[in-house]
């Protein structure tokens, strides 16, 4: 297999503390997207876990980003947190109906798990995942280390959804890079979470994170491989400034990169 396509973002796009060290000086909050778009060629959206957006908004978001954009949704915290992945059939298909307006721009939709959904839940995973549309992709983020067996690790293949690899505090890192040597289906799926939500300051980077970096760097490499793209996202949380920490990952593994002060001077807008 040739090397994969490797597309980084950040997880959302609306922060005002980037504006001066992402967003040129005086942007406005509704061309926040535009101007991210700009560097980026992926967006995690956090806000569909809270709700099941509007249509004519996930239309306004296509139509402010160019051709090869891609947005990942999360999929409603009703379906994961509140249902428990169990009767989820009607909102599973309502929120899906709304999602394919994004059409090629529709990328991978997360399952994110709740901290307190643990391995005993399995029936409930094992009845969702045959509700999953074979049109799309989709991956999953397990928050309790008893997850990661053979067994689920084989039921998600069987149902080509991505593990979630995430560096948080809630599977250790090195699993993490030894997951990623056995891929669930032919795309792969980051986070890069950070221990904690202590920062509060998003305006610039705070930990340095340059060794976590650059194992990740380094197994990435190693991912490329194995699949034919890899979603990758930041998290503020992770080491204080998403779009910094974002261009250190496609520095260290080689990759064009915005600076910051060229925004405001990119040609075309969509």
């Amino acid at each position: 297999m040739s090397a994969g396509v490797l597309r980084f973002g950040a997880q959302g796009w609306n922060y005002p503390a980037w504006v001066g060290p992402f967003y040129p000086a005086g942007t406005k909050p509704a061309d926040f997207l535009t101007m991210y778009a700009r560097a980026f060629d992926t967006v995690e959206v956090d806000s569909t876990f809270y709700a099941i957006p509007p249509a004519k908004t996930v239309q306004g978001w296509a139509r402010r980003t160019p051709p090869n954009f891609t947005f990942s949704l999360k999929l409603p915290q009703e379906i994961t947190h509140e249902r428990r992945l169990r009767d989820a059939g009607d909102p599973l298909l309502r929120f899906l109906d709304v999602t394919r307006a994004l059409g090629d721009k529709l990328g991978p939709i997360l399952i994110q798990c709740g901290p307190d959904f643990g391995p005993a839940e399995l029936p409930a995973l094992a009845g969702f995942l045959p509700l999953l549309p074979p049109d799309m992709r989709f991956a999953i983020e397990f928050r309790q280390r008893g997850w990661i067996t053979e067994g689920v690790v084989a039921l998600l293949k069987e149902y080509r959804v991505a593990l979630a690899l995430s560096d948080g505090k809630w599977i250790p890192r090195q699993w993490l890079v030894k997951l990623a040597e056995d891929p669930t289906t032919d795309f792969a799926y980051l986070r890069w979470m950070g221990p904690d939500r202590s920062i509060v300051d998003y305006s610039r980077i705070q930990v340095d994170r340059s060794k976590e970096i650059a194992t990740w760097v380094g197994t990435l490499r190693g991912l490329m491989s194995r699949v034919t793209t890899a979603y990758g996202y930041v998290n503020n949380h992770f080491a204080g400034h998403s779009p910094a920490s974002i261009r250190m990952l496609q520095e260290g593994l080689g990759m064009k990169t915005i600076q910051p002060e060229l925004l405001g001077e990119q040609l075309g807008l969509f």
